[in-house]
């Protein structure tokens, strides 16, 4: 009589490993899930910070006046050198991720990408809540 050695798995074996590999991946995945609308959050939260910081030394450098963003849009930050190009705003639903609106109240605006709000003299990003960095499909207001 021969001994024949095992070379295969059994059913039971790879059931096993694909439970486990099943498990492993229900665990995994819903971290990762929420990791696109993160990065956005905290690109968005960065360039929020950065233009408003441009907006300022564009301030400082002009005896106090602000960008006018309701006749130039981006044109005097990027005519002086504050900013290379338009900034995109990803959250907006808008063709052009680009349009700033000037208002005296509110934080966004249904119709553009950016808000300046010339009360408290800060831009803000349509359709994202900075408080909780959450992109939204409703306008800030």
């Amino acid at each position: 009589m021969r001994n024949r050695s095992r070379k295969a798995f059994t059913l039971v074996e790879i059931l096993i490993v694909v439970v486990i590999l099943g498990i492993l991946a229900a665990i995994v995945v819903p971290q990762f899930t929420n990791a696109t609308q993160d990065a956005q959050a905290g690109n968005l939260k960065a360039q929020i910070k950065s233009l408003q910081n441009q907006a300022e030394l564009f301030n400082a450098r002009n005896n106090g006046a602000y960008p006018d963003f309701a006749t130039d849009g981006w044109t005097t930050m990027i005519s002086g050198n504050y900013i290379k190009t338009p900034p995109q705003n990803p959250a907006s639903p808008a063709a052009d991720k680009t349009t700033v609106s000037v208002g005296a109240s509110g934080t966004g605006s249904a119709t553009t990408a950016w808000f300046w709000n010339t009360t408290d003299r800060t831009l803000y990003a349509s359709y994202f809540n900075e408080t909780t960095g959450e992109v939204s499909s409703v306008a800030t207001d």
